[in-house]
């Protein structure tokens, strides 16, 4: 959400970010609305210092008077809701850094991490290799909830608990803490991290019923929980790694890997986020990143680092950095990471604050970044390690989590 003010003081600012995220909203008539409810506003305060100036025994003045305020005040809330209504579809502007550009297509590669491993047999996708060892099931997932879910099965359940247990065990020992997020958001606090508005509705999942969203990443819920608190300037940064199971209607991905499990309904992942302060957030989504890399090094699996553009940067967010690994059977590297700014724009919507050490209050910059999305990890590891014999090696890393090196 952004100030009024700064919308009032930056008009052709705003209009170019909302442009450079192609997000059409009429800021002319905000304005308007906004100029119109302060002319109500300087007429109630006039009307109110007019009746505080009446005397007892001027019933018939004060009472006109007072009818007048009650035929404004509707119309200024009325005014109210619409302005805000306008605002909340307004996204978070990227910061001037961020590279223009209509879609992914125009995102910048910054650079490639490890080198991709060179196979002297014919390479296997992951399912194929994952099906004949009977680690991954669709066919029953299918008959059961239909397309985009998946069974994990024997040691692939085992290698997504190593995963998480390499990432909280390097995250906190950089003084994350660890989180177990609930799966449901209420309205307003889905609204205030811009869930709904980032998938135009049609991504999340919505129980009507109970009023309650499905979260599609726990960072919804870990940067709704200090809704309406206020840090002290000592506490930040306050970083957590939460866990959850997350959902998606994957909307706009019709046609798109309609196999396997690397774009599906129900997904389980390893989320980053920070609190941070204003003037250190740039700073801080460098450290989320850097997190991201360690994670890929650690499995040593090959990875390209992008910046994403003006176009490809999602509603709430200010700058985003994506992590892709290499996937042998593709020869070409997919998305398994991101990780992103959004600066004071969700702490603004959830009143989320800290108060600094002269006393006076600013919002905290809020930022996210993925650990490990466990089925498009798994997935990597299952392409980048096969064997020859159509085994799957276990990287190094994560062996001191199993009693396994080899699912054969």
């Amino acid at each position: 959400m952004l100030n009024i003010k700064f919308i009032r003081e930056n008009p052709e600012v705003i209009k170019q970010g909302c442009r450079a995220k192609q997000v059409e909203v009429d800021i002319d008539k905000l304005l308007e609305l906004d100029g119109k409810k302060r002319e109500h506003l300087k007429e109630i305060e006039r009307l109110r210092a007019e009746q505080n100036k009446l005397g007892r025994d001027q019933i018939k003045e004060a009472q006109e008077i007072k009818n007048k305020i009650k035929t404004l005040e509707p119309e200024l809330n009325e005014l109210d809701r619409t302005i805000n209504s306008l605002i909340l579809q307004i996204p978070n502007l990227p910061l001037k850094d961020v590279p223009p550009g209509e879609d992914e297509s125009n995102n910048i590669e910054l650079k490639k991490e490890g080198t991709s491993p060179q196979f002297n047999f014919p390479v296997k996708d992951y399912l194929e290799i994952a099906e004949s060892l009977d680690l991954i099931d669709v066919r029953r997932a299918a008959k059961i909830t239909g397309t985009r879910f998946g069974f994990l099965r024997n040691e692939a359940v085992l290698l997504e608990f190593a995963l998480i247990n390499l990432a909280f065990d390097t995250l906190t020992k950089e003084g994350f803490i660890p989180i177990i997020s609930p799966v449901m958001l209420k309205p307003e606090m889905a609204k205030g991290m811009g869930y709904p508005e980032q998938f135009d509705g049609e991504e999340a999942y919505y129980i009507e019923k109970d009023n309650l969203f499905l979260i599609g990443t726990s960072e919804q819920s870990m940067g709704a929980m200090h809704a309406n608190e206020t840090f002290a300037e000592k506490d930040l940064p306050k970083r957590y790694v939460g866990f959850s199971t997350c959902f998606r209607r994957e909307a706009g991905s019709y046609g798109k890997d309609t196999k396997g499990i690397f774009r599906v309904h129900q997904f389980d992942k390893v989320e980053m986020f920070s609190f941070s302060k204003p003037e250190d957030s740039r700073k801080e989504h460098q450290f989320l990143l850097k997190m991201e890399e360690n994670l890929m090094k650690k499995l040593k699996i090959s990875y390209r680092l992008l910046q994403m553009c003006t176009g490809d940067l999602g509603f709430p967010a200010a700058a985003k950095y994506d992590i892709e690994a290499w996937m042998p059977s593709e020869n070409r590297y997919r998305e398994t990471h991101s990780t992103s700014n959004c600066t004071d724009f969700q702490s603004r919507r959830l009143n989320i604050r800290y108060k600094k050490k002269d006393g006076s209050l600013d919002f905290v910059h809020t930022l996210n970044g993925t650990a490990f999305a466990v089925g498009r990890t798994l997935i990597a590891i299952i392409e980048n390690y096969q064997q020859k014999d159509g085994s799957v090696k276990v990287p190094k890393i994560l062996q001191k989590y199993l009693k396994f090196k080899t699912v054969s």
